[in-house]
């Protein structure tokens, strides 16, 4: 299996709600919550990885807002720190060449799929 440096260029992230390219590779929804709108057969996910989401709790108390995004940030990452399905993603990483973590978020830079895309590449938060 492939450590986490070793991972720069597998993963990627791309809203749900995008065309489903030819490129996305092997695609995971990282959400807790299946995205509104969008017919499970037509999305194209090949796993959804509930487990690898943010808790409940957290994902209520950020609640999209730009302003609790550092502090969301920094507990994602500890939950992530003892969260299994971490090793999930780090598997289909040394399976696949490339792997899309997908997200419904409208904010395409503050979501729960780019702090866990900069955990899995071992990136500093912030």
């Amino acid at each position: 299996m492939r450590r986490m440096g070793d991972i720069q260029g597998t993963f990627r992230v791309k809203r749900i709600y995008e065309q489903p390219e030819i490129d996305d590779g092997f695609r995971v929804l990282v959400d807790r919550l299946w995205p509104r709108g969008v017919p499970k057969e037509s999305a194209a996910v090949d796993l959804w990885l509930k487990d690898v989401a943010p808790s409940t709790e957290l994902r209520k108390e950020f609640n999209h807002r730009p302003e609790r995004f550092a502090d969301f940030s920094a507990r994602y990452r500890l939950e992530l720190d003892s969260n299994p399905a971490v090793e999930t993603l780090l598997v289909l990483a040394a399976r696949h060449s490339r792997v899309t973590l997908l997200y419904a978020a409208r904010n395409t830079e503050e979501n729960n799929a780019r702090v866990l895309l900069d955990y899995l590449l071992g990136r500093p938060p912030g």
